[in-house]
């Protein structure tokens, strides 16, 4: 019987390597020349073996079993429907609706949607009458369907309560009370966070300690069957792969720790999308070779939904040539790159396991400053989480402004014959003069100061 290959080589440990390396550097600096520090403040190092694995628990979450999604905004039942059953005749597996106003039917959007298809839905308000139409739906049509119901979150990014503190958590408790057929009701929506600026560390720290707010208030109400539900975290996805690779993995991580400490909503459902922040209308094509790696991204970090978002997304309403290509790209993923086909296609990997530990030690200790600081809730009223993301923020701008950070096209490489495409909607950020309890977190593209300039 002959022996497995690699019992023909010796071992190699990590100080041999960075011996060798050094002597291939002929004087150079190793630290200067091959260390690099992301904005994490982690150390990427040239290499990593064997020794950089900690004794963590693993993350037996697989890539394999991901469903892609599309994302629908609703403004009239009938026409979200027809959308909805369109996509799925195109390939899509699950959907995610937006619906934007309580008047329209839910009778109407479900119709003909079938229990073979997951459905996802987001409001633009807060009523348990509706979702109480929403639950006898998800009953009477077998469906699997997932709230999104994140009252911090909107208080996070409006700067107000969708009413008040008490109201809004009220309102919550009795869309737990009433609805007994649905998959999940609360929602962390850390999106806001990575479009905001902040870096992978406060992401992750933010969403644990926002999550931590919901599980406190309702440790001690636990006839409200929290059990059987979900959370739902709502993840943005950004450009730098690896370690959104990690990032996700070490989010469910992360999960997996704190919801030990309590007996309520032990599962988590990671639902994952394109960023917006790198996103550029200059050279705006690019963007889809951006969605492409970040949609990969997500599926080897263990996301279990994933939809898409256009090319043209900033700029442009939804139109059927965006809207195909950004569903094309997930179904090529599965289909054609067989993105599917592969069990925890992450795990073992020295560099994303180091990334693994590194990003969810360094939040874990974060999250642990934020509760010992009295939570979330405290830190963002008095403004601690909207000025340490704008410190972040501030960095990564800074550095695409010198063009360390490369968004092709728009800082390096233009097209300098280029004219910008027509407008459909608002694609800068505008001051909103209104009055709000707290400052809320603004979203921000790094492209958008020098897109103003070219305009």
């Amino acid at each position: 019987m002959t022996k497995p290959l690699f019992d023909s080589f010796d071992s190699v440990s990590a100080k041999q390597w960075k011996q060798k390396i050094q002597v291939d550097l002929k004087g150079a600096d190793y630290n200067e020349a091959l260390i690099y520090k992301s904005l994490e403040g982690i150390d990427v190092k040239p290499f990593y073996n064997q020794e950089d694995l900690s004794d963590s628990t693993p993350i037996s979450q697989s890539s394999s079993s991901w469903k892609n999604s599309i994302k629908i905004e609703v403004n009239e039942a009938i026409q979200g429907n027809q959308q909805a059953l369109a996509a799925i005749k195109k390939g899509a597996e699950s959907i995610f609706f937006v619906i934007h106003k309580e008047d329209i039917n839910p009778k109407d959007l479900f119709q003909f949607i079938t229990s073979e298809t997951p459905v996802f839905i987001s409001s633009q308000f807060l009523s348990s009458t509706y979702i109480q139409k929403v639950n006898d739906i998800a009953r009477v049509q077998q469906l699997d369907l997932y709230i999104l119901t994140d009252i911090i979150g909107n208080l996070a990014e409006t700067g107000n309560w969708y009413d008040n503190l008490k109201s809004d958590h009220s309102t919550l408790e009795e869309i737990i009370t009433q609805n007994t057929h649905l998959k999940s009701i609360i929602t962390i929506d850390t999106s806001l966070y990575q479009n905001a600026g902040a870096t992978m560390v406060q992401q992750l720290a933010y969403s644990l300690a926002q999550a931590n707010e919901y599980l406190n208030h309702f440790e001690n109400k636990k006839e409200l069957a929290l059990q059987e539900t979900s959370i739902i975290f709502k993840v943005a996805i950004g450009g730098n792969y690896f370690f959104e690779i990690a990032k996700l993995r070490a989010l469910r991580l992360l999960w997996n720790t704190l919801s030990a400490e309590y007996d309520i909503i032990k599962k988590c459902h990671i639902l994952a999308h394109p960023t917006h922040r790198n996103k550029t209308i200059a050279d705006y094509n690019v963007n889809m070779l951006r969605t492409t790696t970040e949609c990969m991204s997500a599926i080897l970090g263990g996301a279990d939904t994933i939809y898409n978002i256009p090319y043209d997304d900033i700029y442009n309403l939804e139109n059927d040539f965006g809207t195909r290509i950004s569903l094309n790209q997930l179904l090529i993923l599965k289909n054609e790159s067989y993105f599917d086909q592969v069990e925890n296609s992450a795990s073992g990997s020295y560099y994303i396991e180091s990334l693994t530990n590194q990003l969810a030690e360094k939040a874990l200790t974060l999250f642990k400053n934020i509760e010992e600081t009295g939570g979330f809730l405290k830190q963002l009223k008095s403004g601690t989480i909207q000025k340490k993301i704008k410190e972040s923020a501030q960095k990564e701008q800074k550095l695409f402004d010198d063009a360390e950070i490369i968004l092709t096209g728009s800082n390096k490489y233009k097209n300098s014959g280029e004219v910008f495409p027509t407008f459909q909607k608002p694609v800068f950020s505008k001051k909103k003069v209104r009055k709000t309890l707290l400052e809320p977190v603004i979203k921000r593209r790094l492209s958008e100061f020098v897109e103003k300039k070219t305009q």
